[in-house]
């Protein structure tokens, strides 16, 4: 599975809007294979309660992530600060928060 990559974001486009539209479109690709492509993805949608993802989904989207985002955003190094639970109930508005805040610092050099 693989994203369709486009020119990184420039730091005058690095909005929320943006980014959720990015990682919506990456969480449907891998939603495709569930079947589940038409779920609505707001700030508020939770990975596992309201997409029912598992860790190897989140495998999946770290990957997606590098691809689109390159070394400026690390999934894994995000949510090693998180316990159990806290995964369990990331939003994807936390994911987008943190490749927003991530890539403004990368732009910023």
């Amino acid at each position: 599975m693989s994203v369709e990559t486009t020119a990184p974001i420039t730091e005058g486009k690095v909005t929320e809007a943006v980014v959720l539209n990015e990682i919506a479109g990456m969480l449907r690709v891998l939603l495709d294979e569930y079947g589940l492509d038409d779920v609505e993805i707001t700030r508020d949608t939770k990975f596992h309660e309201d997409l029912e993802l598992e860790s190897i989904d989140l495998v999946s989207l770290s990957a997606d992530l590098k691809e689109r985002y390159g070394n400026e955003v690390n999934f894994a190094e995000f949510i090693a600060g998180f316990d159990l639970e806290e995964i369990i109930a990331m939003t994807v508005g936390q994911l987008v928060d943190h490749v927003v805040v991530s890539l403004r610092a990368a732009a910023r050099g």
